[in-house]
């Protein structure tokens, strides 16, 4: 179980990568927005992945909700950025 986690784990950091690339060459916003939110989605899987690793799930479980939500919170503002609205 222990090589199963380590294989999901380097899965989603080429995902990251790929995602990287999506963030800086994007050519519209919108693929720039929507490679922020899987990168974002992929780092709280990889937090609560890491919590698994080091046998401590539930703090690790904390620390990822605390991070979608800032997350949630950010891309919201982001958008509303984009979009011409005042905050």
């Amino acid at each position: 179980m222990h090589i199963f986690f380590l294989v999901i784990v380097v899965v989603l950091v080429m995902t990251i990568g790929l995602m990287m690339q999506r963030l800086f060459q994007g050519p519209t916003v919108f693929d720039r927005m929507n490679g922020l939110g899987v990168i974002t989605a992929d780092t709280i899987l990889l937090i609560v992945l890491f919590g698994f690793l080091d046998n401590q799930p539930g703090m690790y479980v904390d620390l990822a909700m605390a991070y979608a939500m800032m997350g949630c919170l950010g891309s919201v503002v982001l958008a509303k950025y984009l979009g011409g609205k005042n905050l």
